[in-house]
């Protein structure tokens, strides 16, 4: 019913960039830094550009007054809004009266679902369709740009690394559900992408094997998670065959059979420990998304491996490096992506272990855990942060949210509901309304949301989220 609703609503929505287009228009996408935005944009922006259009792509962090007047003086003719604007769609018609679109996943007031007449909010939740699980932005503009015109539906295996960077492969093994397992299918189907059930190690296409399980942080398994030696001891002992001819061996390049020797000795492993369940090795084994078209030992070629590449390039700045691999750069941007992941790993090791040392960080009273970030995460690194931080065990079953004093005195703050949480709250919800009583911005999904909000109101904000998080109105069902 929704994707029925969702493509009436397309078609309107393309004629209207294909005469922006035609008109010659000069076309700014503005989308998010993370890898759904820089995926989304990408997406966009190629497909514009194939129907002849004049358009750039620009990240920013989120979506605030201050961003939306910068658009109003760069007075482009037309601005495309991926990943972000939620909520906001009455500030966009002020600054920008007609010249703007948004095309986004997160969760708005049904007010500005009621008001757009215009026909300028694509949001997968207008259409009934759950755009923190059904479908990213990614997908979103995927949806666009295949409605634009059929060719680019070579643009579908992006909207499969968009999905699993926005953390959507939450159906059983890892799999997709709704929009995104069709837009899954059509990738299969034009031979884009593979699909397999395989061990979900971090780096299974480009890292040794002991690396590949050391760096794997989802589930976390204490004693091997971080530590390169012990895993190494551990696959050695267990006679897996690490290197062949000289070279360290890929996850990628074992046997089922192999596969199953690495499991077992994981598991074994496991039993021995008293801080890590033994559900985790169900969570070793999930579906993994290669794609067919990139090298072999690439960091493209699996999907949760390009999404974190650019999540690396938008969190450390260098946002048009994951653009251009995005829309085609294989050469010196790939190495430039490669070198900026490497980067990105370290910083944010180095966040994580500051954190748990440095106790006064952290305030935990077992439900919601309040991380305190100033000082030491840069602001682009929030939502990796608490990413990362809701997949420890420490913090297991808790609400957690990260905050960092921005440059401009703000407060932008980052949240996650932790494995195993089972609150019923809306994170999304929460960080909207809290936000917007504190005179600040926010929104997102219910298990993953972010806001900014002036710094004199941190006291009241935390005081509001506290309250909020038990209050029955922003719950998720």
């Amino acid at each position: 019913m929704g994707e029925t609703k969702l493509a009436a609503a397309l078609k309107p929505f393309c004629e209207k960039l294909r005469s922006v287009v035609e008109n010659g228009s000069d076309i700014s996408v503005i989308t998010h830094l993370d890898a759904d935005g820089i995926t989304s944009g990408s997406i966009i922006a190629t497909a514009l550009i194939r129907a002849g259009a004049k358009c750039s792509v620009r990240t920013v962090s989120d979506m605030n007054p201050s961003v939306i007047e910068r658009m109003k003086a760069d007075d482009r003719d037309f601005y495309v809004i991926t990943d972000l604007g939620g909520g906001m769609a009455a500030n966009f018609s002020k600054a920008l009266k007609d010249r703007w679109v948004v095309i986004d996943h997160h969760q708005i007031p049904e007010q500005e679902m009621l008001t757009d007449d215009a026909g300028q909010v694509m949001n997968a939740w207008k259409y009934g369709i759950d755009g923190g699980v059904e479908v990213p932005a990614g997908g979103m503009a995927y949806m666009v740009a295949s409605a634009l015109d059929r060719k680019n539906r070579d643009l579908s295996c992006m909207a499969v690394v968009s999905a699993v960077g926005d953390r959507q492969d939450q159906g059983d093994k890892k799999s997709f559900i709704g929009l995104n397992k069709e837009i899954l299918e059509t990738a299969k189907g034009l031979g884009l992408v593979n699909v397999d059930l395989d061990i979900m190690l971090t780096g299974r296409e480009t890292r040794p094997l002991h690396e590949a399980l050391a760096f794997t942080s989802f589930p976390y398994i204490d004693g091997l998670t971080w530590n390169r030696d012990n895993c190494h001891s551990l696959l050695k002992n267990a006679g897996i065959k690490m290197k062949e001819n000289g070279r360290w061996r890929v996850p990628a390049e074992f046997s089922q059979e192999e596969k199953s020797a690495i499991l077992d000795a994981v598991a074994k492993f496991v039993v021995t420990s008293s801080k890590t369940s033994a559900a985790v090795i169900d969570d070793l084994v999930g579906y993994v998304y290669t794609l067919a078209g990139e090298d072999k030992r690439s960091q493209l070629r699996d999907a949760r491996e390009f999404s974190t590449l650019l999540n690396a390039c938008g969190r450390i700045g260098r946002s048009g490096v994951g653009i251009a691999i995005c829309m085609g750069d294989r050469d010196a941007m790939l190495t430039a992506g490669e070198e900026i992941s490497a980067q990105y790993r370290t910083t944010l090791r180095s966040y994580i272990s500051t954190i748990f040392s440095e106790k006064w960080r952290v305030t935990d009273d077992g439900k919601m855990a309040f991380v305190n970030g100033d000082g030491l995460v840069a602001e682009d690194m929030l939502g990796a942060v608490s990413s990362l931080l809701s997949g420890s065990p420490t913090l297991a079953g808790r609400l957690v949210f990260v905050r960092a004093l921005s440059q401009d005195g703000t407060y932008k703050f980052s949240s996650r509901k932790a494995l195993g949480c089972t609150s019923s709250a809306n994170l999304g919800l929460i960080m909207r309304h809290c936000a917007e009583a504190a005179k600040g911005t926010g929104g997102g999904h219910s298990a993953a949301a972010g806001c900014r909000i002036p710094s004199p109101a941190l006291d009241d904000f935390i005081t509001c989220v506290r309250s909020s998080a038990n209050d029955p109105k922003f719950s998720a069902s």
